[in-house]
């Protein structure tokens, strides 16, 4: 969850790693620091709660910046309540060690209390803080900082990346387990961090490092300390040329600008993809087994990941007659997993652990894994036996919105290729499917221009509304789901997502004069009754992917014939209006209270 960098050059290492920085913001924000060598052996060490950005008052400009080894850390809170005393840096009793960490130290109580018996003195609430006290314990004459790092680390049980840096010689040392770490050079320098996004306009390539790799990076150079005892550097992964597609445009707000290239993210995806399908090679090419072997598909993520892969896998069971379940990754561990079950791994960053720690459950020789990540150097990608780049680009506002489509269209574009000339397919409803994937991007666009300004008004309408109810049948239902998790994530409003026919098994009571009812149309005829008993009960009926023909001047709804995925342009309406609610109540849209991106703790 939490944003690690570091840099050790000849200059400006402090302003480095704080750039670098801000492109990690997104991973936690509860609070930022930093820490540095200067040439004369002094410490610069700044922390704030005012975010990354209020890092750079304290050090200056790059040009009268003479660091030359620094380490940052940007926060989500775990362990001990958000406050300067415990953001990181953190220092050892003698001030010359100090460590940034991501993870979570399972034995930490233990650890805290051997080292404060021992004799060392605790300055925070952290778990992470006992990793610095035990280098200082394992660090003496003749052992390096890597060495010390190592010795460290085998205390330790939980998840861990974490950089050490010893600002009386400048040098730094990396580990990593369980828990996301990459190494790179460029800008005069070396650079450690949690994600390949925050030095990718520096940088063309980059190493990762596998659990219980540790690396040393001093006067001598750049060592490597591998778990099977190889003193070999892990392999250069190039650098993704969608890492440097950051969105644009005319908000102030990242998402605001991500929900509007989500149009061009669809085409990216589709111009990619789609020409694999018909003949079968997008799915041949992935290695993947033919799909008359696999008697069931389990879709495997969290929050929206999890929601993308349940549309996805429409594709496989409606089309293709596959059985599926989607399956909350975190809830896993006491999961039957039968064989010939094709798992869709789907997570954003590649490092979800939850998802990680699922495919532990997976006995082998049971599962094909197929990993749909917009990052393919992630844990994830390097687990499972197929990979899929979903193409979004970096997605810098915490919820997710055009990740959501390119994950969506990603796991379409698969199944279809997988499922092109079965015999049990029928064609026709193949082809259907095949033009509405292309059309896709058109109607995302339309989508956009069609509720900018319903969007603003309906956040205007509901402003002062407590709770909101999603509702859909079928392919619908996903949508109404993903349009609650939105709102719930930007506005702190509740809401809740319900299939449309178990309003009368309990959900109804929800349903009061005003009350705001979000139905998402996929077709079903059955609906308009629903709709017909939330209006009857008072409720404010906002519906989302209808066809409407006026006849007589009285409206006339036609049915909906969509796709397998279902109606995925109804999602962007859902987004516009949890933005514009979320803005309405003065919120901080690119970063939600409490959340974070990448969730890389379980």
């Amino acid at each position: 969850m939490c944003g690690i960098t570091a840099y050790r050059g000849t200059t400006a290492a402090a302003t480095r790693a704080r750039a670098a920085l801000e492109r990690l913001e997104y991973r936690g924000y509860d609070s930022a620091g930093v820490a540095a060598r200067r040439p004369d052996g002094t410490t610069v060490h700044l922390r704030t709660l005012g975010g990354v950005a209020a890092l750079a008052s304290g050090l200056g400009e790059e040009e009268t910046d003479a660091t030359t080894a620094a380490i940052g850390h940007t926060r989500w809170a775990t362990h001990g309540e958000v406050s300067e005393v415990n953001a990181h840096p953190l220092e050892d009793c003698s001030g010359r060690f100090f460590v940034v960490h991501n993870g979570i130290i399972d034995n930490a109580e233990q650890q805290r209390a051997q080292l404060v018996a021992a004799g060392h003195r605790f300055a925070t609430e952290v778990d992470s803080e006992v990793i610095v006290h035990l280098v200082e314990q394992a660090h003496r004459p003749g052992i390096g900082l890597g060495d010390a790092l190592a010795e460290a680390v085998s205390h330790l049980s939980g998840s861990w990346a974490v950089v050490a840096l010893d600002t009386r010689t400048g040098a730094l040392a990396g580990a990593a387990h369980e828990s996301p770490l990459i190494l790179a050079e460029g800008a005069g320098g070396t650079y450690l961090a949690s994600d390949v996004g925050a030095v990718s306009p520096i940088v063309s390539e980059f190493r990762v490092l596998e659990d219980d790799d540790v690396v040393d990076i001093d006067d001598q150079g750049v060592r490597w300390h591998r778990a099977d005892g190889s003193c070999r550097p892990r392999g250069l992964w190039p650098v993704p040329r969608t890492a440097l597609l950051a969105s644009t445009g005319r908000h102030r707000d990242h998402m605001g600008n991500e929900i509007d290239e989500q149009p061009l993210v669809a085409r990216r995806v589709i111009e990619a993809l789609a020409p694999g399908i018909d003949t079968g090679w997008l799915w041949q090419g992935l290695g993947l087994p033919p799909l008359e072997g696999i008697e069931r598909l389990t879709v495997l993520g969290c929050g929206t990941s999890l929601h993308a892969g349940r549309a996805a896998a429409g594709v496989f069971e409606r089309l293709g007659g596959l059985p599926t379940r989607a399956l909350v990754a975190s809830e896993a561990g006491h999961e039957v997993w039968e064989p010939r079950t094709l798992v869709l791994a789907i997570s954003q960053s590649g490092e979800t652990a939850d998802v990680l720690r699922a495919l532990d459950t997976v006995p082998p020789g049971h599962a094909t894994v197929l990993a749909l990540t917009n990052n393919t150097s992630s844990t994830l990608a390097r687990r499972s036996d197929a990979v899929v780049d979903c193409l979004a680009g970096p997605e810098i506002g915490v919820a997710a919105t055009k990740t959501f489509v390119a994950q969506v269209l990603t796991g379409v574009c698969v199944a279809l290729s997988g499922l092109s000339g079965l015999n049990r397919v029928d064609s026709s409803r193949f082809d259907a499917d095949m033009r509405a994937l292309v059309a896709t991007p058109d109607a995302l666009a339309a989508a956009l221009d069609e509720w900018r300004g319903p969007a603003a008004d309906l956040a205007t309408e509901f402003a002062a509304a407590s709770g909101f109810l999603f509702l859909g049948r079928g392919s619908g239902l996903v949508y109404a789901a993903e349009g609650a998790l939105k709102l719930k994530e930007l506005s702190y409003r509740w809401a809740e997502h319900q299939p449309a026919g178990e309003l009368k098994h309990g959900p109804l009571a929800l349903v009061d004069t005003g009350t705001p009812v979000f139905v998402v149309d996929s077709g079903d005829p059955r609906l308009d009754v629903d709709i017909a008993e939330v209006r009857a009960r008072g409720g404010r009926v906002v519906r989302l992917g209808e066809r409407v023909l006026q006849v007589g001047g009285l409206p006339l709804h036609l049915p909906r014939t969509g796709p397998s995925w279902g109606p995925l342009e109804t999602v962007v309406p859902l987004q516009m209006f949890a933005r514009e609610l979320a803005l309405r109540l003065r919120r901080d849209v690119d970063k939600p209270r409490n959340l974070a991106k990448s969730v890389t703790v379980s």
